[in-house]
């Protein structure tokens, strides 16, 4: 979009509701009553509504389910994370092209948003469905000043950003499957993939990519995860705003980051607790090496799983595939591990 074009939206949107004379904005924007039509026309194409009246101008009745960087930035609460927004209709990986624009030197917070993505994968490379407008699709870039073993404690960080920010928004009660799946009532709501480019003894940055179920009705759901994912619209019952969750997602990472900078992963760890579903229940975790059975009790200073086998040794899982059995066990989490 133009700046001539921001400008008017500018104005549009100011006078919410109101009428707006082609002279007045030609007269502010010192361009021509043609210029202003033709904007106007452009602003149009990209899916804004905008009236027009012979005697009165054009006024702004409604703006597009999309998440454009205007839209977006509008009433953003951010310092730096998703300031910079490189925006696309359609795109085979948001983190694809994420770790592009980071190995040029992106600013951190920089985000790559997608209405649509063709070739979105989820973690064990698997296919991310990522529908035209159906859901928020986007990567962030993070530059912390960590070592590199730290990097897999980013993901969790993210996950409880996002589900702060559903709870927020939708009044859902989400919970999140180790480490970083986001569920409600069983089923999946969100995928996070946590990517990194280092050296050995520093991060050059992250990459962390989100992929959100938000307006995606059960039959569009390819058949195979019909009934093992979900989407916002379908639990709620209503259309959610993309672009106003986005922006508490945004705010809500840019919060707990600041707070990793200065105290670490502790108060992360202990939100990732209370909002969990894994801990205090039977797990299976799969792995290419191992296929261990066992019961959930914590997760360590890492974010590694610690699994209670029967014969009532632990162990610590660091990467695995986790299903969980059974129905959750009437003790806490806490409890558990105290027996």
């Amino acid at each position: 979009m133009s700046r001539s074009a921001t400008k008017i939206l500018d104005l549009l949107r100011h006078n919410a509701g109101e009428y707006v004379s082609g002279e007045q904005i030609s007269r502010l924007m010192d361009v021509s009553r043609t210029a202003v039509w033709k904007h106007i026309q452009g602003l149009r194409r990209e899916g804004y509504i905008i009236e027009s009246n012979p005697r009165q101008g054009y006024r702004l009745a409604a703006a597009p389910d999309l998440l454009l960087p205007r839209e977006v930035s509008n009433g953003l609460k951010t310092d730096y994370i998703g300031r910079i927004i490189h925006h696309f209709m359609t795109i085979g990986s948001t983190n694809q092209e994420a770790k592009r624009f980071a190995a040029e030197d992106e600013p951190e917070g920089a985000i790559v948003v997608a209405e649509q993505q063709t070739a979105g994968r989820g973690r064990l490379s698997r296919q991310w469905f990522s529908p035209k407008t159906g859901g928020i699709w986007f990567s962030v870039i993070l530059r912390p000043e960590v070592q590199p073993a730290e990097a897999a404690k980013f993901t969790f960080l993210g996950a409880v950003a996002v589900a702060n920010a559903i709870r927020a928004v939708t009044g859902l009660a989400v919970e999140i499957k180790w480490p970083n799946d986001i569920h409600y009532q069983g089923r999946k709501l969100v995928g996070i993939l946590t990517e990194l480019h280092a050296e050995w003894d520093a991060i050059n940055y992250i990459v962390m990519g989100i992929g959100i179920n938000v307006n995606i009705a059960t039959d569009v759901f390819p058949e195979e995860i019909r009934e093992i994912a979900t989407s916002l619209q379908r639990e709620t019952g209503q259309t959610v705003s993309r672009q106003q969750l986005l922006r508490h997602i945004l705010a809500q990472l840019e919060t707990l980051y600041n707070n990793v900078k200065t105290a670490g992963f502790a108060s992360v760890f202990t939100a990732w607790r209370h909002m969990n579903c894994t801990l205090g229940r039977e797990v299976c975790v799969s792995s290419v090496h191992q296929r261990l059975v066992g019961v959930a009790v914590d997760i360590d200073d890492d974010g590694a799983l610690i699994i209670r086998k029967q014969d009532g040794s632990r162990e610590r899982v660091v990467a695995g595939d986790v299903s969980l059995r059974g129905t959750e066990e009437t003790a806490s989490w806490k409890n558990v591990e105290e027996g």
